[in-house]
């Protein structure tokens, strides 16, 4: 909802820009789609070779962070 208003806000102060800020944000979205399919591959990496470092103390029965709290 507030993204509505400030571009409610910006099509009354400059009505041209909003036009085209609302004409590129789905371009811009699709150009940075790639970037965000990346990030989640790379984080998916680090989560495993998290767990892959971790799996020797797991198994001889290290106390994890959460166990301790």
């Amino acid at each position: 909802m507030i993204k509505f208003l400030l571009w409610l806000l910006l099509f009354v102060v400059s009505w041209p820009l909003a036009i085209l800020a609302l004409l590129f944000y789905p371009i811009v979205w699709v150009l940075t789609l790639p970037f965000r399919i990346v990030g989640i591959a790379v984080g998916g990496v680090f989560a495993f070779l998290r767990a892959v470092v971790m799996l020797p103390a797991r198994l001889i029965g290290g106390a994890s962070v959460s166990a301790r709290k």
